[in-house]
């Protein structure tokens, strides 16, 4: 089964939605969609649509794994959003 892709005003109002106000959130988001923005599926939308519903400091606690999802937030869509999140970036 395929998983239907975004599209371009669904991207572009995401990404919108997806601006945050501490720095460190920011820099992990904008690394995630340079890398998933192509393929950027509706089930990573709304993974990640769940994750932007938190606190700045909630949001980095996961992406500094820190703390795992819990409740509402231990779901597949936002576990997988998560371990994009998390990934370190490339070695020059």
């Amino acid at each position: 089964m395929t998983e239907q892709l975004v599209d371009a005003r669904a991207l572009s109002k995401l990404k919108w939605r997806c601006r945050r106000g501490l720095l460190e959130n920011d820099l992990f988001v904008e690394r995630f969609f340079a890398r998933h923005e192509a393929t950027l599926t509706e089930n990573q939308m709304q993974g990640l649509l769940a994750l932007m519903d938190l606190s700045d400091n909630d949001l980095l606690d996961l992406l500094l794994a820190r703390r795992e999802p819990e409740g509402e937030l231990d779901r597949e869509d936002v576990q997988r959003v998560l371990r994009e999140l998390r990934e370190p970036a490339a070695s020059a």
